[in-house]
C-alpha cells in the first residue's frame, strides 16, 4: 500500500493508480485510529503502516459498511488486543444484512456491496458531534443512510468516506464520472448525497480525504465545482 502523510492523518492507499481504495490512520499522542478497513488483503499492510508509525491501534472508527470499507476487520480485530469498534449507529442494521429502510428514507434501495460473514460487532455507535479522539463524527449520509465523515478538530482535516470521490475528477457521491463510475453507482440517495456535499462544505476543510482517490489540500474551491456540477446533473435527470 502506498502511504502518504498530512499533519496527523497517514493515508493508506491499495493499487493508487488503478483502482484506489484508502484507509486512514490518525494519529493521537499514544495511539492510533483506523478509519475505515479496506479489503481482507490489505489487513498485513495496514499492521505494517501503524507499527512504521510506532504506536498501536487502539480504534477502528467506521465511515460505511461497504465491502471496501471493512473489508480486513475481523482480521485486524484478530490480531490487535483490546481495540474498541465504533460505528455509525444507522450503519448496524446493514452489518448485520439488513437492507431495509427507516421511516423519512424514502423507496430508493441500499446500494453497493455489502459483507456477508462479519463477525465483528461494535463496541460503540457513533451519532451526530460523538468525539472520538480529536475527531468529531458527522452524519454524512447518501452513499449509505447512515454515513459518516469525520472532522479533526486539531487542523480541520475533514475524512468524508465516500461523500466524494476524487478519483476520475472530484464528485459528489452518485454524480458519475465513467473514468471511476463505482462510487457513483453504489450509491444509495443522490439528492441527500448532494445536501451532505453541501454540508461538509459548510465546515470549511483544510484537507479533503476520501475513500477513492488522492486528497485535496484547501479542497472549497473544487467541492464546490463538485457540488455545482451534481446539481445539473440531478436537473438534467429530472
Amino acid at each position: 500500500m502506498r502511504v502518504t502523510k498530512e499533519n496527523h492523518i497517514y493515508q493508506l492507499t491499495y493499487m493508487p493508480n488503478l483502482f484506489p481504495v484508502n484507509c486512514y490512520l490518525v494519529e493521537e499522542e499514544d495511539h492510533l485510529i483506523l478509519i475505515d478497513a479496506a479489503l481482507s488483503t490489505n489487513q498485513k499492510a495496514i499492521l505494517k503502516a501503524a507499527s512504521g508509525i510506532g504506536k498501536p491501534i487502539k480504534k477502528i472508527v467506521l465511515t460505511h459498511v461497504h465491502s471496501d470499507h471493512i473489508g480486513a476487520l475481523d482480521g485486524l480485530v484478530a490480531e490487535l488486543q483490546n481495540v474498541e469498534v465504533i460505528i455509525p449507529k444507522r450503519e448496524l442494521k446493514i452489518l448485520e444484512g439488513d437492507l431495509s429502510l427507516e421511516e423519512g428514507e424514502g423507496a430508493n434501495p441500499i446500494k453497493g456491496g455489502v459483507p456477508k460473514h462479519v463477525n465483528t460487532r461494535p463496541d460503540r455507535l457513533l451519532t451526530e458531534g460523538d468525539e472520538v479522539g480529536s475527531l468529531v463524527a458527522i452524519e454524512a449520509p447518501g452513499h449509505t443512510p447512515g454515513q459518516m465523515a469525520y472532522f479533526d478538530k486539531r487542523t480541520n482535516s475533514l475524512i468524508a468516506g465516500d461523500a466524494l470521490q476524487t478519483r476520475g475528477g472530484i464528485a459528489v457521491a452518485g454524480d458519475l464520472r465513467w473514468t471511476f463510475p463505482f462510487p457513483a453507482l453504489a450509491t444509495w440517495n443522490k439528492e441527500i448525497a448532494l445536501q451532505t456535499a453541501e454540508k461538509l462544505l459548510s465546515y470549511h476543510p483544510t484537507y479533503l480525504a476520501v475513500g477513492h482517490g488522492n486528497s485535496i489540500k484547501d479542497p472549497s474551491s473544487d467541492m464546490k465545482k463538485a457540488i455545482q456540477h451534481a446539481k445539473r446533473s440531478l436537473e438534467k435527470g429530472k
